[in-house]
């Protein structure tokens, strides 16, 4: 069943990359609104923490350690969750990795790890809920994707990449899944204060803190939205620079070094 107004308690929904950020808060939330919710990610201490503050809170919660890139421990957590909590109505799929690309060294390691827990980690989190939705004909996938997707941007190549796969796979699942009764939701943001832009050097407008996205996030789930762009600003930006001439765009914006480096976006 997808998510709705005065959702009653009961309906169960799993959050991967849980463990800080935009996932934590979102995670925060949901309980906040009735949700009892499973809470999946590879920081176990941290996990701990969320979850006693969920507990606290009068929260119902279940943890879960695993690497969304790693698809047998993934399968193995969203199992350990639902022998806790039962069945998933509500897939958050919020793990995510991003950093830079450069050229010499051509960093092909760090792009395949981006494709492997920003688009597989998807793909093996929904593998863990369809077949139970399908059957029960309802549900809610829901995957955070990027306002990046929509452009590959010089230095982020990778990043792009993978996120714009994310938002492909999920376009064809919605229409495809119509017909069993699950709904489709891919959210795409601008800018987030995480721990990965934290990193950042250059200017990032409308940078938005994770509370107040995941708010945001949660509203555009009731409303079943397909796709959740946001913040609004970024929508025409976004827009342009995809009509913009590759000269343009890599004359006006800021210079990243083409020799490697370990900084994350």
């Amino acid at each position: 069943m997808a998510l709705h107004e005065n959702q009653p308690p009961g309906k169960v929904a799993v959050v991967t990359g849980a463990s800080s950020g935009l996932g934590a808060e979102l995670a925060r939330e949901l309980s906040r609104q009735g949700w009892s919710v499973g809470l999946i990610a590879r920081r176990e201490d941290r996990l701990v923490t969320l979850a006693d503050e969920i507990r606290h809170a009068g929260g119902r919660t279940a943890i879960a350690v695993a690497d969304v890139s790693d698809k047998a421990m993934l399968l193995a957590a969203f199992d350990s969750i639902r022998g806790e909590l039962g069945a998933v109505d509500l897939l958050l799929a919020n793990a995510g990795v991003g950093k830079p690309d450069f050229l010499d060294p051509f960093t092909v390691d760090d792009i395949e790890q981006m494709i492997r827990v920003n688009l597989l980690g998807v793909l093996y989190s929904i593998a863990a809920v369809l077949p139970q939705m399908i059957e029960q004909r309802r549900g809610h996938i829901a995957a955070v994707s990027s306002a990046g997707a929509y452009k590959g941007m010089p230095g982020s190549a990778g990043y792009c990449a993978s996120k714009s796969a994310v938002n492909t796979l999920l376009e064809g699942l919605r229409i495809q899944l119509r017909e069993y009764g699950v709904s489709v939701t891919t959210i795409c943001p601008g800018f987030m204060r995480t721990d990965m832009t934290d990193a950042n050097s250059f200017r990032m407008p409308w940078l938005q803190e994770p509370d107040a996205a995941a708010r945001k996030i949660v509203r555009a789930l009731h409303r079943r939205k397909k796709v959740y762009n946001f913040p609004w600003q970024m929508a025409p930006l976004i827009k342009l620079l995809r009509w913009l001439p590759d000269w343009l765009i890599a004359r006006t914006l800021p210079r990243k070094s083409d020799v490697g480096g370990n900084d994350e976006l």
